[in-house]
């Protein structure tokens, strides 16, 4: 009868039902509650396997009240999983009590006899020959007449308790139920720094719509940046039948190019691209030219029509009909998007319109693109993306997709454990010190950072947040700083926010005025006003600081003042220490004590440290957990301080002074 408890088996979501998540190169720690009925020693064990191979096993260690840890790397992508066994060790609890009788001065000669059984037992079960004949010389040894102490010796050696650990076979061993999957994915999805351009607005000549080659022509401009995933919005053709104009007007005009989420057109549907940007060998090219700069293109993929799209006449199954035999259109009530049509995942043919759409995803990573951001899952069945997700890592572990769901927490978190590699957040409109600390904290140190990687967006084409409309440049600044330094994952809708483009549609709306989703726009890069080196800086610190390419390790620090916001991001080995202090108004100086922890940064309580502010270079002295901070947004609305644990010689008191 196994005598052993496993319970409250970590990492896991829903119980095991969904995979936790982790990058290549990741070490999985895994812990439980291990115990058993009396005082016996116990032992366990963590097996691990990428899936279909064959079991590895790292032992685990007591951490206390019965909590166990053991840690095992996950070296490739894929899926791999792991299991718990744990058993009563009879010879480890054996081995104490003797240890305990002896230093007591009792009598231990019976329990040597006892030892030596324990022994011959294991010798008997090895299948080792070699180990097998030192097992039964070591029980010869505890039965032997020699001097008490002598024998005591050798059954206490240590090479004897490695032996029994490597050759006796445990029994009755208890097993969790079932193993635990892990997905690993590439160190993209859980660092990666993304720039959104729309191709027809990339045109350096006023009034002409861009291409895929003056896309390419922009690359330098993006590496300059730093980012290294350019995200495209749909590149396929247009429908013309309920086309909107510019500002959503709801009667385009000849020439108005309308949305490109009102994907299809004659020219072809998911599976094509737009003429006016080129061709698909211009696509593969843009990707290839790309990749060459460490730039990642990443595709939109919107599954939904226009009234043009071919599957209207190929498949008119797959939309829902209303009773006036009209094909039901996407609305919001009151909001109606009549140039665009839903899929009716109902249908009867729901087997045919499932095998489409993957292959949809299919036909573009045959393209070259290892990366995606979905439009609107939530509006599509959690079955669906469960299976399309499962298949499509089955041959291509390194995509990464990001989940584009601005909906119910519930919602998100779902599609985050059916697969979606990273999400979007409601950080777009946290803006208050306690909203953004209570909301980080929830994104990085709860049960959901098993499965949802949080990506930051201070905007996007479809939001225009109240704050930025009325901080001015200073704004985009500050939301800048934070979304690139408290998430290892950020992106930006650009040119529209390294240029600062702040003008909504009209008051309380959240829709830019002259919308690039409806528009050609020309962009001046060169602008005067343009964040382009502010950008550059800020994606080169998060390049050269390792702290900041990861998010369970932020920490927030108190500051008596509720317009700063203090945070920290150090690597295990408190090699790289990065503390940011951020000033969340726009528009006035704020001062501040910050506290912080030099115990848990390695630093003495008497001894000053250096902070280097890696935004403008400056270098100051701190002493102690104390320490005052005044930010004039106008200056620059934050520190981004590297800590300098040690100071190599006194001249470097003088320098930073």
């Amino acid at each position: 009868m196994a005598r052993v408890v496993i319970e409250h088996v970590s990492p896991t979501v829903d119980c095991g039902r969904h995979p936790v998540k982790r990058v290549v190169g990741d070490a999985v720690t895994v812990e439980a509650d291990v115990f058993a009925d009396g005082h016996d020693v116990l032992a366990a064990i963590v097996r691990h396997r990428r899936k279909g191979g064959r079991w590895a096993q790292t032992p685990m260690r007591h951490v206390n009240n019965d909590r166990w840890r053991g840690a095992f790397p996950v070296p490739r992508l894929g899926v791999y999983e792991f299991a718990i066994r744990a058993w009563v060790d009879h010879f480890g609890s054996w081995r104490r009590d003797l240890a305990r009788k002896a230093e007591a001065g009792q009598d231990v000669r019976v329990d040597l006899l006892v030892g030596a059984g324990l022994v011959d037992q294991a010798a008997r079960q090895t299948r080792s020959r070699k180990a097998a004949k030192r097992l039964q010389a070591a029980a010869g040894q505890l039965r032997s007449s020699a001097p008490v102490a002598q024998r005591l010796r050798a059954a206490l050696d240590p090479e004897l308790a490695s032996l029994l650990a490597d050759h006796a076979v445990p029994s009755p061993i208890t097993d969790t139920e079932a193993a635990y999957e892990i997905r690993v994915d590439p160190v993209e999805a859980r660092f990666s720094t993304w720039y959104e351009l729309f191709p027809r607005s990339a045109s350096e000549t006023p009034g002409t719509h861009g291409t895929f080659a003056d896309v390419e022509a922009r690359l330098p401009y993006i590496q300059e940046l730093g980012f290294d995933v350019l995200y495209l919005p749909p590149i396929h053709p247009i429908g013309r039948a309920k086309r909107k104009g510019p500002n959503m007007a709801p009667a385009a005009g000849p020439e108005d190019p309308g949305s490109p989420w009102a994907i299809g057109g004659p020219e072809g549907g998911h599976k094509s691209v737009h003429p006016a940007l080129g061709t698909l060998a211009d696509f593969r090219r843009l990707v290839q030219a790309a990749e060459r700069r460490g730039i990642r293109v990443a595709l939109d993929i919107a599954f939904q029509c226009s009234p043009d799209h071919p599957y209207l006449k190929e498949h008119p199954e797959w939309f829902r009909t209303r009773p006036d035999g009209t094909v039901q259109y996407a609305e919001n009530p009151p909001k109606k998007y009549e140039d665009i049509l839903p899929f009716d995942f109902e249908t009867p043919d729901a087997r045919g319109l499932w095998e489409e759409l993957k292959s949809v995803f299919t036909f573009w990573i045959e393209q070259g693109v290892r990366m995606f951001r979905v439009d609107n899952p939530h509006t599509k069945p959690f079955a669906f993306w469960e299976r399309l997700i499962a298949d499509l890592k089955a041959d291509h572990p390194d995509v990464v997709f990001l989940c584009e769901a601005f909906t119910r927490p519930k919602v998100m978190h779902k599609l985050a454990k059916l697969g979606f590699s990273q999400s979007y957040t409601y950080f777009t409109w946290r803006n208050t010190k306690w909203e953004l600390e209570q909301y980080i904290h929830e994104l990085t140190q709860t049960a959901g950072r098993e499965y949802l990687r949080p990506n930051l967006w201070p905007n996007t084409p479809d939001i225009l947040t109240e704050y930025l409309q009325i901080g001015g440049r200073n704004a985009f600044k500050i939301r800048l700083i934070l979304a690139a330094t408290m998430a290892a994952n950020y992106g930006v809708y650009g040119p529209a926010f390294e240029l600062c483009e702040n003008r909504p549609l009209r008051p309380g709306s959240e829709e830019y005025l002259d919308s690039e989703k409806y528009q050609v726009r020309h962009w001046d890069l060169d602008d005067p006003a343009s964040l382009r080196d502010l950008v550059s800086r800020v994606n080169r610190v998060r390049r050269d600081n390792p702290a900041l390419q990861h998010d369970w390790n932020l920490r927030f620090h108190p500051v008596d003042n509720e317009q700063l916001l203090c945070y920290s991001k150090h690597t295990e080995d408190l090699s790289d220490l990065v503390l940011v202090v951020v000033n969340l108004d726009p528009h006035h100086t704020h001062a501040g004590w910050v506290d912080l922890p030099l115990e848990a940064f390695g630093l003495p309580p008497h001894q000053p440290f250096q902070v280097h502010d890696l935004l403008s270079e400056a270098r100051f002295l701190w002493h102690g957990a104390r320490n005052y901070v005044e930010l004039d947004p106008n200056v620059s609305p934050a520190h981004v301080f590297r800590v300098r644990r040690k100071m190599r010689t006194e001249q470097d008191f003088d320098y930073y002074l």
